[in-house]
């Protein structure tokens, strides 16, 4: 094991110069009308996730996000499925993917003749882009430096601020040393850590707007008169917000912080970036931010993560579609009462039969493992959960639409 990022594994290249450790097809879905369809043509299929938005009217946040999955660097095909009335349309998704060099294709659950029909299009529509993809990838070496990874919090305790995410942390370190990438959010959970948020700026810019996104997310928590902490937290031993910050703060390491990144941003840059993921002031009676780990896991990856990190000291038993998630707790009752769920115990560095680096490193074995094609285990048990919702968020230089 090479703490460094020498370890070479093999990937897929794709158009824009990113590499994937998956070469999936992904199916999206339009409105909720359209997700039974959707979820029927990815069933029994290898390497065929779905995600999709329920909302009639469209919605520029989660059209953003659908675009960025459908170009993520785990994707290599792309089926959009519709019903035929919402605002938001298929062929306008399948044509940004094909933009990106990706093959893809579109349809019309009301032009293709119902669920039935549509659903035997489908999967013979997949088959042919799996094919494709299976014949025309293009593998090349991977290493740290190719990565860009994600980290995400639920179901947190006492042991997260002490094992889990500072173990994430070192990883996240040695990560950005190697010339990688790495992204985290919740800043509704950094409330009471400006100062220590805005010493951490790699520059006068980043300060600026450190600072704006935290500004932003207090106002926010203030507004909806909700703070990120919980009965299931407050039972695990955390007892304010400002304790749980201190704790959730942990998994982005040490390293300069790089700037803010918006939902469906990927990061200009290798580094570390804070994902601002709360809904802008003026839209704030519309849309929640981080209303259950499955949206926040989703934001991640649509920034391109090709693997998202889950600390959760309680215990979960979620997936995601698109990058794999490897769960991780610092809590040993939780690994053994929910081993079959959990893929890292980080345990040991609080009873000392473990340094926090012997334990970065034993994480850092499992993403190569995870990158070099081993299943986590929620990828192993077949969790895919996603949420999209509507959210109002501005990100300029992101105005694509999906509309006829």
């Amino acid at each position: 094991m090479n703490p460094h990022g020498a370890e070479i594994w093999q990937g897929w290249l794709r158009p824009d110069g990113r590499k994937g450790i998956r070469n999936l097809v992904l199916v999206i879905y339009t409105v909720e009308c359209a997700q039974f369809v959707a979820h029927a043509i990815a069933q029994g299929e290898e390497d065929v996730h779905v995600i999709g938005f329920p909302g009639c009217y469209d919605n520029a946040y989660a059209i953003r996000l659908m675009l960025a999955l459908a170009r993520h660097p785990n994707v290599g095909a792309v089926l959009s499925v519709g019903l035929g009335c919402e605002y938001t349309q298929p062929g306008r998704i399948a044509e940004v993917a094909r933009a990106s060099g990706r093959p893809a294709e579109s349809f019309f659950i009301q032009e293709a003749g119902g669920t039935s029909s549509s659903i035997a299009k489908g999967k013979e529509i997949v088959c042919s882009l799996r094919e494709r993809i299976r014949a025309e990838a293009v593998r090349v070496p991977m290493t740290l430096a190719d990565l860009t990874i994600g980290c995400e919090c639920g179901g947190s305790d006492g042991t997260s601020g002490l094992a889990g995410n500072p173990v994430v942390g070192r990883l996240f370190d040695r990560l950005v040393d190697a010339g990688g990438t790495a992204i985290f959010e919740e800043i509704v959970e950094m409330i009471g850590l400006k100062p220590l948020l805005l010493e951490r700026a790699a520059s006068a810019d980043a300060r600026v707007v450190l600072a704006s996104a935290y500004d932003k997310a207090e106002a926010y928590c203030h507004a909806v008169r909700q703070f990120s902490a919980s009965p299931g937290n407050f039972a695990g031993g955390l007892t304010t917000i400002e304790e749980k910050s201190m704790g959730a703060f942990c998994k982005s390491g040490t390293q300069p912080i790089q700037g803010v990144i918006k939902v469906a941003q990927q990061p200009p840059h290798p580094g570390l970036w804070l994902m601002d993921s709360v809904p802008d002031a003026h839209f704030m009676q519309f849309g929640y931010t981080n209303p259950n780990d499955s949206e926040g896991i989703m934001d991640l990856i649509s920034g391109g993560a090709q693997i998202v990190l889950f600390v959760t000291g309680r215990g979960s038993v979620i997936g995601s579609p698109v990058a794999p998630l490897i769960k991780i707790t610092g809590n040993a009752q939780t690994y053994q009462r929910m081993s079959e769920d959990m893929d890292f115990d980080a345990s040991p560095v609080l009873t000392g039969g473990e340094s926090l680096d012997a334990a970065a490193n034993r994480l850092l074995d499992l993403v190569y493992s995870v990158a070099s094609g081993q299943l986590s285990k929620p990828e192993a048990i077949g969790h895919r959960e996603y949420f999209l919702m509507y959210k109002h968020q501005n990100a300029p230089g992101l105005k694509e639409g999906c509309r006829a």
